[in-house]
């Protein structure tokens, strides 16, 4: 084995509650200091190292990959006032291009944004914010470079082409969603959120075309540092709304969007233990509720008097069926609930009773989402489905007649044939008798002699549910005989309100012991065995994959951690890091000796020991706002003082990006395909 390199421990106690940690890693927190950076850069050459024997598997698996993306490819276009907008890519670009064209034959197409040339010079480019004004003749988009998530907003006059000379730094926004500015109805005005030093969405502020920024006005702060801030704005378009939310309360206020520079209300004020969300159709809000209903309620009330004394309920809150959120239209709402572990659409009248039936889906696990549907008068509803052997299919609901219309399905280059893989939607016995689900794909054929390699793949928090999608990534391992789990445990809300509720605080083992049942039935089931198992998560999934390691290193073969949460309590007392005072109701504070207790009981930073350890994978990014960088590099040295195995313990650093990796398409198939290459040298 070649040598790895070697960090430097430098004596650094933590002492909390009578109880003292030696952190001597600690250092490497220091993000400016030469030493860090090398560090960091050794270990991705000694990766590249200790993998150079993989070097034509990875390039053949980047090859694959690769050859299964259509070059070309267009989103099926979406209709939004008198425009049809999708995207598309081109052959060799990274990136999309965001068009439109007006709704009628032959209309031309207009590039409004092209992302491969914003992103030019650039390692990594990320586009949030993209909102047409109400005219029709203006784009707001924000622009990420870094991948910490921190957006800078810029205005295109679309009738020029040109930019207008504001540009509005420090902005939120999101790798994952499509948000940041809502429009004002005279397409002058919008409003975006800033950041605080803490990576916290917390400022509101209304701009007005051509004026200084400087010049802009503060509508809000957010200054209770356990909540952040987003504005959406309603399908209807009459108003805007700012949602105030910690993981265990929320708030809505709301402003007529032709009203710009009115006072904004208050629909109901923040109580603790409280989460609200508010929708608008004709002269009432539509409310998903949790008081006095775990699982959640719809309730109504007036715009006039919005407050909860005049909320009337239209949908009870039932103990079997989560309501996780809702879509309104001029005729009809769409509920999304979770029932037995499966996203399910509820499409009723605006009452929530009339003509209430539930959407149709062919296959026993899957995932579904309601596409951004800008039409508020319409009668077809926009889906996204697929399962783990469906490949991503566009379609329109007709809510009048029911018919499912098949717009696009994603063609998988080279061929793919659905009938030769199997998808199972199956129960894990967990130590307390909870029954865990579990979705898997494998190919046709294979046979349960306990010999199968297998990836089991996590999360378990925030309430999050997690969903069986279509990855095409994954025939390059369900073809080499690979089976593919996703364990569904406590933590997430796969089964109701306390399906997360005992996956989180004091309850938050259940998580670990979950997944560990989850792996211990497919060996008992004869999908696998020891030596071919393999665990992946990433983020809050990256602590489940880390504990688990931890408590039975016996059970895995290999591990990959994704820019995992490692260093649970250290992370958690520091206020300076981002996101950890609106994470004390997750996780806990360890200021209290309680939590502070369990948590250090768990922490897989401070409960590694002398002991042998499987293989393990661990990744970061550098400019990672949410999980920093340190933490899998200070586990990874850890690791390596006290492991007694030969296995292979590796960190790649990506120092263009942040906590979804790299940005492009062809960058992010190359980590694909590093994954892959080290699970197949693992497990076959």
């Amino acid at each position: 084995m070649k040598p790895f390199p070697t960090a430097s421990k430098r004596p650094h106690p933590l002492t909390q509650h009578g109880v003292t940690r030696n952190d001597e890693y600690y250092w490497m927190r220091e993000r400016a200091n030469p030493e860090t950076v090398q560090y960091l850069q050794a270990e991705n050459a000694y990766l590249e190292a200790t993998l150079e024997d993989l070097k034509p598997l990875r390039q053949s698996l980047f090859e694959e990959l690769k050859n299964r993306l259509p070059e070309d490819d267009m989103s099926v276009p979406e209709k939004n006032g008198e425009y049809l907008y999708y995207k598309r890519l081109e052959t060799g670009k990274q990136y999309p291009l965001y068009c439109r064209k007006k709704d009628e034959t032959g209309a031309a197409e207009e590039i409004l944004l092209n992302q491969n040339e914003l992103a030019h010079g650039h390692e990594f480019c990320s586009v949030s914010a993209f909102a047409v004004s109400p005219d029709g003749n203006k784009l707001a988009y924000s622009l990420d470079l870094e991948g910490a998530e921190v957006y800078t907003v810029y205005v295109r006059d679309l009738t020029t082409g040109k930019l207008y000379p504001e540009s509005i730094p420090g902005v939120s926004g999101s790798v994952y969603f499509s948000f940041g500015v809502e429009w004002a109805e005279d397409s002058r005005t919008f409003f975006y959120i800033t950041l605080d030093e803490y990576h916290r969405a917390c400022k509101l502020y209304r701009h007005t075309l051509g004026a200084q920024v400087a010049d802009d006005v503060l509508v809000f702060h957010e200054a209770d540092d356990a909540f952040s801030l987003s504005v959406y704005k309603t399908r209807s378009d009459q108003f805007i709304m700012t949602h105030h939310y910690s993981t265990t309360s929320q708030e809505v206020r709301f402003l007529p969007a032709s009203e710009p520079s009115a006072a904004w209300r208050i629909l109901q004020k923040r109580e603790p233990n409280h989460e609200y969300y508010a929708v608008h159709h004709g002269d009432s809000f539509l409310i998903l509720t949790n008081r006095d209903a775990p699982n959640f309620k719809l309730m109504q009330t007036p715009i006039t008097q919005p407050q909860a004394e005049n909320w009337r309920e239209l949908l009870a809150h039932r103990d079997d069926v989560l309501l996780e959120h809702i879509d309104v239209f001029e005729d009809f709402i769409v509920l999304h609930e979770r029932r037995n572990g499966l996203h399910q659409l509820r499409v009723s009248g605006v009452d929530g009773q009339a003509e209430a039936r539930y959407i149709p889906f062919p296959d026993p696990t899957y995932e579904v989402s309601v596409e951004s549907n800008p039409e508020f008068k319409t009668q077809r509803l926009r889906l996204k489905y697929s399962s783990l052997i469906t490949p991503n299919s566009i379609v329109d609901y007709h809510v009048d007649t029911g018919q499912w219309e098949l717009l696009k399905e994603d063609q998988i280059p080279g061929g793919y044939d659905r009938s030769q893989y199997v998808t199972e939607y199956l129960r894990a016995p967990a130590p307390d008798g909870k029954q865990i689900p579990i979705s898997l794909v494998y190919k046709k054929g294979l046979k349960r002699d306990g010999n199968n390699p297998t990836l089991l793949y996590g999360y378990g928090a925030y309430g999050a549910s997690n969903e069986a999608p279509f990855n095409a990534h994954l025939l390059s391992l369900l073809n080499r005989g690979f089976v593919f789990a996703i364990g569904h445990v406590r933590g997430g809300a796969e089964l109701g309100r306390a399906w997360y509720e005992d996956g989180k605080l004091q309850n938050k083992k259940n998580t670990f012991t979950d997944f560990i049942a989850c792996a211990e039935y497919l060996i008992q089931a004869g999908f696998t065995g020891k030596e071919k198992l393999a665990i992946s998560g990433g983020s809050a999934g990256g602590l489940l994959v880390g504990a688990c390691m931890v408590l039975r290193p016996d059970l895995f073969k290999a591990v990959i951690c994704k820019v995992p949460f490692l260093d649970v309590v250290t992370s958690m007392s520091d206020p300076t890091v981002p996101l950890t005072t609106m994470e004390y109701s997750e996780w806990g504070n360890p200021a209290n000796p309680a939590d502070f207790e369990y948590m250090l009981s768990y922490s897989p930073y401070d409960n590694l020991r002398r002991t042998a350890y499987p293989s393990l994978l661990l990744t970061t990014g550098f400019n990672d706002p949410r999980v920093s960088y340190w933490e899998p590099a200070k586990f990874l040295a850890r690791l390596r003082d006290l492991k007694t195995d030969e296995h292979v313990a590796i960190l790649q650093t990506n120092f263009s990006a942040g906590h979804a990796g790299a940005s492009g398409r062809y960058d992010l198939l190359k980590e694909n395909a590093l994954d892959f290459a080290f699970l197949i040298e693992q497990l076959q």
